[in-house]
């Protein structure tokens, strides 16, 4: 089966086809889409679908679109949807520092990252959701992962993302729960 995978962010292109090697993985430059995905939409579901269907749309490939988000309970669910250029810029350093100094007065850490997948294939949509519950922590730790590994430390753990491996990671991520639902709707309705 072939599917082209809706992103440039080579952490996730990683992610996904290290959990998912049976697919044919298609890029975005295979398909020779050279136009920014749109992301418009006030919720990450929502984010998620437009890309999918963007390519659908445009491109008639089967495609799978992921689109996730940094929710803190204490900054009511900031960043959430607005996660990637939280600081205004697509820069991960500037996002956490933004986050840090707005967390800084608050004694609540408690986050959750959330990921919806949206898959379209043959025309119909289909999504999948996975999210991990943890806390954010003062400074960064570790030099793996994106985004904002290296200040999130999931429940029942001492580390952040960022100090664990990929395989670590891949074990209980919100990317990989949402995986594993669509792991077993592709293996149920089409292998």
């Amino acid at each position: 089966m072939k599917i082209c995978l809706a992103t440039r962010n080579a952490h996730k292109i990683e992610e996904i086809t290290h959990q998912l090697p049976k697919i044919e993985w298609v890029s975005l430059d295979e398909i020779e889409c050279e136009e920014e995905l749109p992301e418009t939409s006030t919720t990450i579901a929502e984010n998620s679908a437009q890309k999918a269907l963007f390519i659908w749309n445009n491109y008639h490939e089967n495609c799978l679109s992921d689109d996730s988000g940094l929710e803190v309970e204490a900054l009511d669910g900031e960043p959430g949807v607005d996660s990637a250029h939280y600081s205004g810029e697509r820069d991960s350093e500037k996002n956490i520092d933004l986050l840090l100094n707005n967390l800084f007065i608050f004694e609540n850490k408690k986050a959750r990252f959330v990921t919806i997948l949206t898959l379209v294939i043959d025309g119909k949509t289909h999504q999948f959701e996975g999210e991990i519950k943890g806390k954010i922590i003062n400074e960064r730790k570790g030099k793996n992962g994106f985004g904002y590994d290296s200040v999130f430390v999931p429940d029942n753990y001492t580390t952040t993302f960022a100090e664990m491996t990929l395989e670590q990671k891949n074990a209980l991520s919100h990317r990989s729960n949402a995986l594993k639902k669509l792991q077993i709707f592709l293996q149920n309705n089409y292998f």
